[in-house]
């Protein structure tokens, strides 16, 4: 029998995220088991920073567990209208002094949506410090840790920002976007309920 679904965030490639699929090469994150092919769930529209984007995310099955999995591309963040680099945007503002209204007008966006995501996040800064941190140390041989800035935010971005250089260096790519990590090590979570968990787990995203 088929059980709810779940969310694994995969890369934006859908051509690279098919032939993982075919290969066998997407497991379960609950048992390991093999990830299969299982249609697509419905398309909608995220706002992205130059304009809507359809997005028709793929479906996937375990061949061992039977639960359902919805491979949900890095660029998104689970249950929101727009793309992670503009709550990221937003995000980055606000640890800049910037006030809601002033990053809603900047990016279009009601105010009272910009205004949720600056609560959801507050609530969770020195938990995503810690966990940025911790990937830190995991993915830098000698990992320069980021200097206190005396403000929550602004602490917890700067160490979001030192594990991408860390994740840069580590797989020997130009750069890896920050808010991609963000969702990658989330999985789409960053501003749900029950993110970060009280263990961290840092195998590779």
């Amino acid at each position: 029998m088929v059980r709810r679904h779940r969310m694994v965030t995969v890369e934006v490639d859908a051509a690279g995220v098919e032939r993982r699929l075919r290969s066998g090469r997407l497991t379960c994150p609950g048992c390991t088991g093999v990830l299969t092919g299982w249609g697509h769930g419905r398309e909608r529209t995220i706002r992205g920073l130059d304009g809507p984007l359809r997005v028709r995310p793929r479906r996937s099955r375990c061949s061992t567990c039977g639960i359902t999995h919805m491979l949900v591309p890095i660029t998104l963040l689970v249950r929101r209208a727009d793309a992670a680099v503009v709550i990221g945007v937003a995000l980055a503002a606000k640890a800049t002094g910037a006030g809601y209204r002033s990053i809603a007008a900047g990016l279009g966006r009601p105010a009272d949506t910009v205004r949720g995501w600056l609560r959801r996040f507050t609530g969770r800064t020195e938990a995503v410090r810690s966990v940025f941190t911790v990937w830190l140390r995991a993915l830098a041989s000698d990992p320069v840790m980021p200097q206190p800035a005396g403000d929550p935010w602004a602490d917890a971005l700067a160490a979001l920002a030192a594990a991408a250089r860390a994740a840069a260096g580590r797989f020997r790519v130009p750069m890896v976007p920050v808010w991609e990590l963000a969702t990658a090590v989330s999985g789409g979570r960053l501003l749900a309920p029950g993110w970060p968990p009280v263990s961290i787990n840092t195998s590779c995203p």
